[in-house]
C-alpha cells in the first residue's frame, strides 16, 4: 500500500522560513484507517476498547508559527518558567542553564553534585518549590553515582540571587536499589496543589531489573509521592502495609519520562514501551500499570513480553498506547493562547520525531496531531510557557518558540 496515497495536501499548512528561523510547518500524513499512523503495528495485539490507539487525526486550524529561538543549549533535557519568564533548563551533561526570554542570554549556574551522564543518564528534570517566589529553592533529578552503581536521585538547592550558583543541596530521595547501568531513570517531577512532589522513577530496562516494578519494596519502575525533605507524604495508599514502600503512589511502570497535572488537578504520565507499547496513563493512587507482566509492546527481539498478555485483572488499562512506538519524553497541558489547543496533551517525541497534540475529553483520547514533524528533531520536553506560547527542547540542543501567528 502506498502511503502517499493517504497523503492530504489540502491540510498542509507552510510557513515561509525567514531570517527569524522559523520553522516550516508541514501536514502531517495520514494512513488508511484515517489516524496519524501510517506504519503497522509491531504485533497483532487489539486495543481494550475503542479509541485505545489510532485514533482519528485532528489538524490545527488556527494559523501559528515555531521558531527557533536558541539553538546551542548543548544537551537539554528539562524547561520550566521562572516566575519573571525567564527558562531554566537542566544540562543532562551535569548543570542548568539561565535563558532569557527571547532565547538569546544563556548563562551556566555552577555547584550541582556530580552525575553520571552515560547513556540516559545526568541531570534530568526540574522543578520549582512552590514557595520559590520567598525561598529561591529549586528540586532537580539526577542520575548519581551511588553504591555500585548509580539511581535515580532528587535534590533540593537555593539559587543564589544572580543565579549563578546553588547552595545548601541536599538528596532528599534515592529510588533504591541502585544498578550498574545506564538506561531508564524516569525522573520527572510535578509539584501538586498541596506541594506534595511526584516522582516518577524507570525500572533502569534490563531484564534483571524489570521485575522491580511489579515489587513494592523498591523504588524501581515507580510514581512516588514525597514532602519537600522526601518523606512519605500524607495519605499515600500504602502507608502502614507490609511489604510496601510508604512512598509509593503507584507502581507497573516502565520509563515514564514525562508526567504531568492536568488543570483539573489529574496526575498523567507517558511512559516507553519496548517495541510498541507506548502509554499514556491516568495515575490513580494504589494502581498497578502493569509492567512488565502487561503490555501492548513485544521485546525488540520480536519474542513476547513475558506470557504475551495486553490485560489482566489487577492491572490498569493504558488511557491510549502506540504501536509502533514515538518514544514520548516531557509532556504538558497547554492553557495558552491557541483556544483549540486548551486543555490538550502535549508531548516530546524522541524517536517519533514530532511535537504530539492529544485531545481529550471526559479523560479520553478522540484526537492526535503530529506537529513539527517536518524538523527532524528530537524532541525531549515541551513547556506550557507562562506567556501563553508553546515551548519545546531537542536533544541537538535548540529552543523552539511555537506560537499563534
Amino acid at each position: 500500500m502506498n502511503i502517499n496515497q493517504f497523503y492530504i495536501p489540502l491540510l498542509s499548512v507552510f510557513f515561509v522560513l525567514s531570517s527569524c528561523k522559523k520553522a516550516h510547518v508541514n501536514a502531517q500524513q495520514v494512513g488508511a484507517d484515517g489516524s496519524v499512523e501510517t506504519e503497522s503495528p509491531n504485533s497483532d495485539y487489539k486495543p481494550a476498547f475503542k479509541g485505545q490507539t489510532r485514533i482519528k487525526a485532528v489538524k490545527t486550524v488556527t494559523p501559528y508559527q515555531a521558531e527557533v529561538i536558541n539553538k546551542d543549549l548543548g544537551k537539554p533535557w528539562g524547561i520550566i518558567n521562572l516566575p519573571d519568564g525567564r527558562f531554566l533548563i537542566t544540562d543532562k551533561r551535569g548543570h542548568m542553564n539561565l535563558v532569557s526570554q527571547d532565547g538569546k542570554q544563556v548563562s551556566k549556574i555552577e555547584g550541582f553534585p556530580n552525575v553520571d551522564s552515560k547513556g540516559q543518564g545526568g541531570m534530568l528534570d526540574v522543578a520549582l518549590d512552590p514557595d520559590f517566589k520567598t525561598n529561591t529553592i529549586i528540586y532537580f533529578s539526577f542520575s548519581e553515582p551511588f553504591g555500585k552503581g548509580n539511581l535515580t536521585s532528587v535534590a533540593k538547592g537555593r539559587l543564589s540571587g544572580d543565579f549563578k550558583t546553588i547552595s545548601d543541596v541536599k538528596v532528599i530521595f534515592r529510588a533504591e536499589p541502585s544498578y550498574d547501568g545506564d538506561k531508564h531513570y524516569g525522573s520527572r517531577l510535578a509539584f501538586d496543589k498541596d506541594g506534595f512532589l511526584f516522582v516518577s522513577t524507570g525500572e533502569r530496562s534490563d531484564k534483571v531489573t524489570r521485575v522491580f516494578a511489579q515489587k513494592t519494596d523498591n523504588y524501581l519502575g515507580k510514581i512516588l509521592k514525597i514532602t519537600k525533605d522526601g518523606k512519605p507524604a500524607p495519605g499515600n495508599p500504602f502507608i502502614g502495609k507490609q511489604g510496601y514502600k510508604p512512598e509509593i503512589y503507584a507502581y507497573g511502570i516502565r520509563n515514564p519520562q514525562g508526567m504531568a497535572i492536568d488543570p483539573n488537578g489529574t496526575l498523567w504520565d507517558v511512559e516507553m514501551g519496548p517495541r510498541g507499547g507506548d502509554e499514556i496513563n491516568l495515575i490513580q493512587p494504589g494502581k498497578n500499570y502493569g509492567w512488565g507482566d502487561v503490555t501492548y509492546g513485544i521485546e525488540y527481539s520480536g519474542q513476547k513480553v513475558g506470557e504475551g498478555i495486553t490485560q489482566r485483572e489487577d492491572t490498569e488499562q493504558p488511557v491510549y498506547y502506540w504501536d509502533p512506538v514515538i518514544s514520548p519524553s516531557g509532556i504538558t497541558f497547554y492553557t495558552g493562547n491557541v483556544d483549540e489547543w486548551k486543555g490538550n496533551l502535549f508531548i516530546g517525541c524522541l524517536s517519533g520525531e514530532h511535537i504530539n497534540r492529544i485531545v481529550m475529553k471526559d479523560n479520553k483520547v478522540v484526537g492526535e496531531e503530529r506537529l513539527l514533524a517536518d524538523q527532524k528533531e528530537r524532541f525531549r520536553d515541551v513547556l506550557n510557557g507562562m506567556d501563553g506560547n508553546l515551548y519545546a527542547v531537542t536533544d541537538s540542543g535548540k529552543l523552539y518558540k511555537i506560537s499563534k501567528k
